[in-house]
């Protein structure tokens, strides 16, 4: 791989927001929908690969990590949205669901559902996220985190109907147990972010 901060063009004396400044920048001119139909493209769609490729490489390293480590969600390879890990994990909602909204269809991975259904979840808009984690859960059926938060948004969905004393979309009240599986839920979403919102349960 070229020299990271050279494929972004900041020196290595560059603030963190200097780097993601640069990388929204460059993913903002190399993005996939900017050359549809266009002989362009193949060489876009590398060049966003290296992009966020050296992203990747420049925080975790400032993080004090290595490979992929430092918040993505497979722990064998690096994030395909490490700008979008990043607005999530700051809160920034609005923004990583304009990230997310830009990628086509066919750029859009098990991840890029996981994270969908994440700023969804956040928003309390839980039938959407039960849906994008589903989705995720389906393209990856043997990952366990993506399993994790189709349980949890289909409880706090309201699709479980054993629950006697109702839940979210169920024509019910808030029970305690609703409080408790959405706490777990959002400790599940941190800790994918590399927080820890709770430790316990």
């Amino acid at each position: 791989m070229n020299d990271p901060y050279v494929v972004l063009g900041v020196s290595r004396n560059a603030t963190d927001d200097e780097i993601k400044r640069a990388y929204k920048e460059l993913a903002r001119k190399y993005h996939p929908d900017n050359y549809a139909d266009n002989p362009l493209s193949d060489l876009a769609a590398d060049k966003m690969k290296e992009i966020n490729e050296a992203y990747d490489s420049i925080m975790n390293s400032r993080r004090g990590g290595s490979g992929s480590k430092g918040g993505s969600y497979d722990p064998n390879a690096p994030s395909s949205f490490p700008e979008v890990r990043s607005l999530i994990n700051s809160g920034r909602l609005e923004q990583a669901q304009e990230l997310l909204d830009g990628v086509p269809p066919s750029g859009r991975n098990a991840e890029w559902y996981f994270l969908n259904g994440t700023v969804l979840y956040r928003r309390g808009w839980f039938d959407e996220a039960f849906t994008s984690f589903m989705r995720a859960s389906q393209m990856e059926p043997g990952n366990a985190e993506y399993q994790s938060a189709v349980n949890h948004a289909r409880r706090q969905s309201g699709r479980v109907n054993s629950n006697p004393y109702g839940s979210y979309g169920g024509g019910g009240e808030c029970t305690p147990c609703d409080v408790c599986q959405g706490l777990i839920c959002a400790d599940c979403c941190c800790e994918c972010m590399g927080g820890d919102l709770i430790s316990c349960c």
